[in-house]
């Protein structure tokens, strides 16, 4: 199949949005996309619009209808976390497969406010009698098991908090910008232990969007300096074990993700410059670091103790601020951290830049599980 690249890729500034709708945030996100992509809506053939939370449903229609409507081929994805992620690479298939040279995919989400997670379900519902279903407890849980197995301790998962906020400090399109010391971290009200409130993902609202081309239509535009090829592109969900009916895994499906990914653009981990990963918790981010095999089993808390993960060390990680400070826009994150590859990838992440940086990988996962595994190279 034929290779993709991003030619134009941007994403709002995260933030709370006050009467906006998921369409009017997806829109303006777009038309940055757009515009720096040199095309217009006439030369989309094809618009896939991620959004989680919305009633309707219907939000790439409703961006159609701010950006121009012209008949083009829109569909609408929903896949929890990784929603703007899918939608991307529903995008890039598309292409691959020859149905068009330009696409368009959108992220946007208007966060519905206070904890995700824990609601009513059908049937028994294990809410209070097998733990709790909402995220922070889902995440702490998580945590709590890789501590009693390899022995990371409250300060190790506390850590990736500070060296996030500190990264978002160099990041203008993060929600926050604020240092925050280890003691404050871990002084924080408790959330769900280990996790406190300044180790959780931060609730706003946002959009980013990317457009695509095929390697034929970016060197017919003249667009390669500004060209992102996109490597791989993997999703996954959970395979079956009997944990499944009572708890969440949150390590398998992006285990299964980055396994595919490496194979399909037959690099190794050890060869990935930077990495934007799904950092909802701060204990999420030491798992992941196994689960995308940026170290060996158990390792995680010594990379964190020793710099490895940090913007300069040996393979940075969530540069942006990650959620933990970038803030989660459910369907916005995945496209949001294909943002932050891409503009390290171009030389462009300013007082942020992973200096050299030729390879990057986006990772996001959502429980349901599913996630989604991507790699970018600089493509002059």
């Amino acid at each position: 199949m034929r290779d993709v690249y991003i030619v134009g890729i941007d994403m709002l500034k995260f933030g709370r949005f006050q009467g906006a709708t998921p369409g009017e945030l997806g829109a303006q996100a777009a038309l940055l996309a757009m515009d720096e992509a040199g095309v217009t809506i006439h030369d989309i053939q094809a618009l896939y619009s991620g959004n989680q939370f919305d009633v309707v449903g219907m939000v790439a229609q409703d961006i159609q209808k701010q950006i121009g409507q012209t008949g083009i081929p829109a569909a609408n994805v929903k896949n929890a976390c990784a929603t703007g992620a899918t939608a991307f690479r529903e995008a890039m298939y598309l292409i691959k497969a020859g149905a068009a040279e330009v696409t368009l995919a959108v992220g946007a989400e208007v966060m519905p406010r206070g904890l995700l997670g824990g609601g009513e379900t059908a049937g028994l519902n294990p809410e209070g009698i097998l733990g709790s279903a909402s995220m922070p407890a889902v995440f702490a849980e998580a945590g709590q098991a890789y501590a009693h197995e390899h022995g990371a301790t409250f300060e190790q998962f506390a850590k990736v908090s500070v060296k996030n906020h500190h990264h978002s400090t160099l990041n203008p399109k993060a929600m926050y910008q604020k240092e925050t010391p280890l003691e404050e971290v871990m002084g924080a009200e408790m959330i769900a232990y280990p996790n406190t409130k300044l180790m959780c993902s931060v609730n706003v609202d946002g959009a980013a969007a990317a457009v695509l081309m095929s390697g034929d239509e970016v060197r017919r535009r003249g667009l390669m300096d500004q060209a992102v090829k996109i490597r791989a592109s993997a999703l996954a969900s959970d395979p079956y074990t009997p944990r499944n009916l009572a708890m969440w895994d949150i390590n398998a499906a992006t285990r299964l993700a980055a396994e595919a990914a490496y194979e399909q653009a037959g690099v190794g981990p050890d060869e990935v410059d930077l990495v934007e990963l799904h950092d909802c918790f701060a204990t999420a981010e030491l798992l992941h670091y196994e689960n995308l095999k940026l170290c060996g089993v158990g390792e995680a808390g010594r990379m964190i103790d020793t710099g490895e993960t940090a913007l300069g060390g040996r393979v940075p990680v969530n540069v942006s601020g990650g959620l933990l400070s970038k803030g989660h826009p459910i369907a916005a994150t995945g496209i949001a951290n294909l943002y932050e590859i891409s503009t390290h990838l171009r030389g462009k992440a300013d007082r942020r830049q992973v200096e050299g940086a030729r390879l990057g990988l986006a990772h996001v996962v959502g429980l349901g599980t599913v996630a989604a595994v991507h790699i970018l190279e600089k493509a002059n």
